[in-house]
């Protein structure tokens, strides 16, 4: 199953290392990464495979909503197919 990360947050060292850290705790691939600084803030949006994940839906949202409270940004998951329906309408 493929899923959409989103980060955003002001800019510091570490967020992608961090994000990046936990993703590969919990068994999960990033296929493709793009990110970018805007003034001081950072964005960054994942794709990913969860096929192989040790973890369910839930626990996954709350381990990167945690991870992302300690880096100090705002991290969100979604399954693919919702990211998609969601910007369609």
């Amino acid at each position: 199953m493929k899923s959409i990360l989103t980060v955003i947050g002001k800019d510091q060292v570490g967020i992608i290392a961090g994000v990046s850290a936990e993703l590969q705790k919990l068994n999960i691939n990033i296929l493709n990464v793009t990110q970018t600084i805007m003034d001081e803030y950072f964005t960054m949006i994942m794709l990913l495979d969860q096929s192989n994940a040790n973890a369910n839906i839930e626990d996954i949202k709350n381990a990167l909503s945690a991870k992302g409270k300690e880096l100090k940004v705002d991290v969100k998951i979604q399954r693919e197919e919702i990211f998609n329906t969601m910007h369609s309408l």
